[in-house]
């Protein structure tokens, strides 16, 4: 089908408007959670009076309903065939959420309210079907990457936000001012964006709908994330290297601001050179720092490690989901979107379990050893796998 001048040129400003709206609500979304972010062990462990126990209930509960919200939301975005209702929706969860841990007086209530906090990530699989949809091949790397840019700015001026006036507004207070930017980045979505008009039925997805190469392409994914234990392990190895404790925060925002500084420019290489030759990068990225937290022994050695940690960051988390999006069928496209990040992390919550077990029983360098060996796999499998043409 032959696509007019004129029509093209209008597809091109739908794209700019939607990339504008989303770039912005994800930017304010993430101010908002990342200005809770430096506080939330101490809301919870001091407050609230709750043990690590109970910290580490809430929290992993938190990231078994990101897994479950995810492939959910894919799901019924393709039923329906409607994005739009779960982006706005998930972006006043979250905001909702956080009026709800203000007025918590104990930690028993946190639990209904982390709940609804990351039952908001119902927007992810749908708002990244959208990107993949309206981008072409040769800008789709650069568009996922700009919203991860813009992910990872909004966390970092969150967390100096926190630093800087928390101990003039306290707790609730910055929880109260931490809902204002997500229901802003809701009210842009629900005015600016709107479902494209489409007579698909959804026939349902099974697994003989998903390549051979898509299936190979999740196992690796899965395994390099049985293996990538959480950032806090970094975290706690630069205090027990002998850091601050705001240093600890800043190289928090260090390779917050890498990430963000990276994403543009990660998505764009894989647009000129390919995308899994910026995945095998970031793999390597990330087995390279592996090694350097075994062998460094120098302060300045950690900062520039978690430099390194920020660029793997910039470099897997838009390619990762560009390559998803077009290994996927196009009426399937959020359904699997959806089941790749519920994938991956579902296998996030045993990679830290099996990082902090070898942690304790074997030493601050067992889990990157342990990780090293999935990543070589992980690139071993990565050879395997052929990118659309």
């Amino acid at each position: 089908m032959v696509v007019s001048e004129n029509e093209l040129s209008v597809k091109q400003k739908e794209t700019r408007r939607f990339m504008r709206v989303f770039s912005s609500a994800s930017f304010l979304n993430d101010l908002g959670s990342d200005m809770i972010y430096p506080i939330w062990p101490l809301f919870v462990t001091e407050f609230l009076k709750a043990n690590m126990a109970v910290l580490g209930l809430i929290d992993g509960l938190g990231d078994a309903i990101v897994s479950i919200s995810q492939a959910g939301s894919g799901y019924l975005s393709d039923r329906i065939r409607k994005r739009k209702i779960f982006i706005w929706t998930g972006y006043l969860c979250g905001s909702a959420s956080r009026l709800g841990y203000a007025l918590s007086t104990m930690w028993q209530h946190l639990i209904p309210f982390r709940i609804l906090d990351r039952s908001g990530k119902i927007r992810g699989a749908p708002r990244d079907a959208i990107v993949a949809d309206i981008s072409t091949r040769e800008k789709r790397g650069r568009n996922f990457g700009l919203l991860r840019a813009m992910d990872h700015l909004g966390a970092a001026c969150g967390v100096i936000i926190s630093i800087l006036f928390f101990s003039y507004l306290g707790y609730r207070n910055l929880f109260l001012l931490a809902s204002i930017p997500s229901l802003i980045g809701a009210l842009f979505v629900f005015l600016f964006i709107k479902d494209r008009k489409t007579r698909e039925i959804y026939k349902g997805l099974s697994l003989k709908d998903l390549t051979p190469n898509l299936k190979l392409f999740l196992i690796l994914s899965a395994v390099f994330a049985l293996g990538s234990f959480s950032y806090s392990f970094l975290q706690v190895y630069a205090r027990e290297f002998g850091f601050e404790e705001w240093v600890v925060q800043v190289l928090y925002l260090i390779f917050t601001v890498t990430a963000s500084l990276m994403s543009l420019p990660f998505g764009k290489l894989a647009d000129k050179l390919g995308r899994k030759f910026v995945l095998f990068l970031s793999y390597s990225l990330w087995g390279v720092l592996c090694v350097g937290f075994v062998l460094t022994r120098s302060y300045v050695g950690v900062v520039l490690l978690f430099v390194l940690y920020g660029m793997h960051l910039g470099a897997i988390q838009p390619v990762q989901r560009t390559f998803v999006s077009e290994l996927s069928p196009t009426e399937y496209r959020a359904s699997i979107l959806g089941t790749f990040q519920m994938t991956v992390g579902l296998c996030a919550l045993p990679a830290s379990v099996v990082a902090g077990l070898l942690w304790v029983n074997f030493g601050m360098s067992a889990p990157f050893y342990f990780s090293l060996v999935l990543t070589s796999l992980t690139l071993a499998l990565m050879l395997f796998v052929k990118e659309q043409a």
